[in-house]
């Protein structure tokens, strides 16, 4: 087969196009394993990777035993080397607020709620979280040392008061800023924000309606929303979804949701883009879990024993595929509140929630202690989206938990392959000796690959630019099949309330060398494919998996960024 022109001729490549190679199952070989690693000081409900060796997680103020200057943190830093944590100042109540990551590396939060100090109490200093804008710049240090987050709320603010808000990284390396409520609600939104907004502002710092968000109330918050590798977004809510084109300002509604599934909060199902593979990157979109019952039901009528659903649906977003509509398929078991991580192999872990019940907090008429939730479901499941219809989910060397992760978890994947899972508080404050505790543990899910020889790069540029190629050091184990190469790139996501908002993977192209000792590599062609940022590249060799290494994909610059690269060919 000849060699793709962007490489020299001179040399000899054995040529991996990664969009089509498959094996007969992408199950990782081995057993994968829990291993509970050391105890946050705050609640994990939010939790988001910063570096390559630290994560960094919010929560709200209310008993949290981790403290800072003499009174109770509700922002950590988790020092992936030591698993251990240390709190970080904030100002503003981070409670069920969002998140991402610029085009430049910073991150930033987005929303909160309300101050909950009582009258007169000035300890701990929690002001209105609600248009809260939280900065934490790119930090060097492994160990965290000296970062801080950094915030203004007299200058920089939101629009718009949003608590339960959505945000994600948009083609410019900008925030595109989703929903939420105004004011506390016991469940349903019942004082919306339906509009959108964006960080740094566009439209002179005002907010865009949306007819989209008017029409999915009451269950539509934390919209879950991907980027499109063509500019726009898509969006699902309540049972509801549409494409945003951002430049034009235009909705187009999509089919909807089938069987009467609702899929975001308080009936949180979850969501993910699922792989973009080249030359056309065609996006899809998985929904699954959630509730069939009705939103017009008041909240104090529903149980938590009500099933959730095991539906998934899943939708090629182009128009034959959208005239196709959603594409029904069922999990083992009915999951509410559950996460999706993408594997740098292309599948997708479902992990997390229960199977019965709902989200939020002592609002249906039997909760369990004060969740709304109950039966966790404890053992994860694989996705494999280049399955057969009707056999896409799978068990093989998974394990099961004892720790419940219901309302209130976060998770995200880390560059070891592992995944960090937090969190879980179904209660207003601290809760022990409950059914459903206030939990501080940490684990993690640790794939085969941290037990066995893996493939590695080396000589890695920190910045790639977009469609043009860069040539790694590779060291593939002798025992791997080096016809099975895969090389992703990852946005491993914000994660919070069942969705990892930004969350991405991108197949590239890549050649391997005849002495299968380097690896040229073409990353994505443009900055709507990936949005211009930070990203991991992980390489897997018949299903073992590297280390995924941070690079900065386009120009590091801070947004709004111009586009780059070339235009897909349609």
């Amino acid at each position: 087969m000849r060699s793709p022109s962007f490489l020299p001729s001179s040399f000899l490549f054995a040529t991996l196009y990664l969009s089509v190679l498959r094996v007969a199952s992408l199950a990782p070989k081995g057993e994968w394993t829990f291993v509970q690693n050391g105890t946050t000081g705050i609640t994990a409900l939010e939790a988001i990777l910063v570096s390559p060796t630290l994560i960094l997680m919010f929560d709200r103020v209310l008993g949290d035993p981790l403290q800072i200057d003499g009174h109770q943190a509700w922002v950590e830093l988790w020092n992936l080397e030591t698993n251990t944590g240390f709190p970080l100042n904030a100002i503003t109540d981070t409670f069920c607020a969002s998140g991402a990551l610029l085009s430049n590396g910073t991150m930033v939060s987005v929303g909160g709620q309300a101050s909950e100090l009582p009258p007169g109490v000035t300890v701990p200093p929690d002001a209105d979280g609600r248009m809260g804008i939280r900065i934490f710049e790119p930090c060097a240090d492994p160990a965290g040392l000296n970062c801080t987050l950094f915030e203004d709320p007299a200058t920089l603010h939101l629009a718009a008061n949003r608590w339960y808000t959505s945000a994600i990284r948009i083609f410019d390396g900008s925030l595109m800023i989703i929903g939420g409520t105004h004011e506390e609600t016991p469940f349903y939104n019942t004082d919306p924000e339906n509009s959108f907004e964006f960080f740094p502002p566009k439209d002179n710092g005002q907010t865009r309606f949306s007819p989209f968000l008017a029409r999915t109330v009451p269950t539509n918050l934390f919209p879950r929303g991907f980027a499109l590798p063509d500019g726009k977004v898509f969006i699902v809510a309540n049972n509801q979804s549409i494409i945003y084109d951002v430049e034009a300002q235009t909705e187009t509604i999509l089919p909807t949701i089938p069987n009467g599934v609702h899929v975001t909060n308080p009936m949180d199902g979850t969501a993910t883009l699922l792989p973009l593979s080249p030359p056309d990157f065609i996006p899809e979109v998985l929904v699954c879990g959630g509730s069939n019952s009705s939103d017009a039901t008041p909240s104090e009528e529903l149980s938590s024993q009500d099933p959730a659903s095991d539906q998934c649906t899943r939708i090629t977003l182009t128009p034959e595929g959208i005239k196709k509509g959603w594409i029904i398929e069922r999990m083992p078991e009915g999951r509410m509140m559950p996460e999706m991580i993408l594997l740098p192999n292309g599948q997708v872990l479902i992990t997390n929630g229960a199977g019965t019940g709902y989200a939020a907090i002592s609002s249906v008429s039997d909760p369990i202690g004060n969740s709304n939730a109950d039966h966790p479901v404890l053992t994860p499941v694989f996705y494999d989206p280049e399955a057969s219809l009707g056999s896409r989910f799978n068990r093989e060397g998974l394990p099961t938990t004892n720790i419940p992760r219901l309302y209130h978890s976060g998770t995200t994947m880390t560059p070891s392959g592992a995944i960090f899972l937090a969190g879980s508080n179904p209660n207003s404050g601290v809760v022990e000796n409950a059914t459903f505790n206030t939990e501080f543990r940490v684990q993690f899910l640790n794939p085969p690959s941290l037990s066995r020889s893996r493939p590695s790069v080396s000589r890695v540029p920190e910045k790639i630019a977009f469609n043009e190629p860069f040539t790694v050091d590779i060291d593939i184990p002798n025992d791997l099949n080096t016809g099975d190469l895969k090389v992703a790139l990852m946005d491993l996501g914000f994660s919070t309330h069942a969705f990892h908002s930004s969350s991405r993977l991108v197949f590239m192209e890549a050649q391997l060398s005849g002495n299968q000792k380097s690896l040229t590599i073409r990353p994505p062609p443009n900055n709507r494919v990936y949005p211009p940022g930070p990203a991991y590249i992980f390489v897997t060799v018949d299903d073992v998996t590297s280390t995924g290494t941070r690079v900065m994909v386009g120009n590091g610059a801070s947004p709004p960024v111009q586009d780059q690269g070339v235009p897909l060919v349609s």
